[in-house]
């Protein structure tokens, strides 16, 4: 599983024009399944995430989790995490988890979120999206969680 976790201000999701989901200060999530991931890995992704600490405390150090300064979550299916361009121009995406099961991962990734008490907004899985989005900082992260 990989996600990309960058530090916002705010960001929104658009769909077909029209405003689907927003959050203020918080986390956009690019939420990335693979072949072999599981309910396992996808708890311990949550789990990993719900405790980062990339919001700085008064000292300006990173010290500060996402509940402390009360934030939200905009989290975005993105099977392109998994692209593999190694081989000519054209990224492929076989290393991508498809159709149901991805978005069964997924939902379930955002329930794990839930659980730990954050408010988490969506994007629609499957669908052509525009993400827009203010970086704080700017501070990005990439995640990878295997069974490794």
């Amino acid at each position: 599983m990989r996600v990309i976790v960058q530090r916002v201000k705010e960001a929104s999701c658009t769909i077909a024009n029209k405003l689907y989901s927003n959050i203020g200060k918080g986390y956009l999530l690019l939420v990335g399944i693979g072949l072999e991931d599981d309910e396992a890995i996808v708890k311990k992704m949550a789990l990993k995430i719900s405790k980062l600490r990339i919001f700085e405390d008064e000292a300006g150090k990173m010290n500060l989790d996402l509940k402390q300064v009360g934030g939200s979550l905009l989290s975005i299916s993105q099977f392109t995490l998994y692209a593999d361009c190694h081989k000519g121009n054209r990224p492929s995406f076989t290393l991508a988890r498809k159709g149901q099961e991805a978005s069964d991962l997924y939902n379930y990734f955002n329930q794990c979120l839930r659980e730990e008490g954050f408010e988490v907004k969506t994007g629609s899985f499957g669908a052509e999206m525009q993400i827009a989005l203010i970086n704080d900082g700017p501070v990005t992260i990439s995640l990878e969680v295997n069974d490794g």
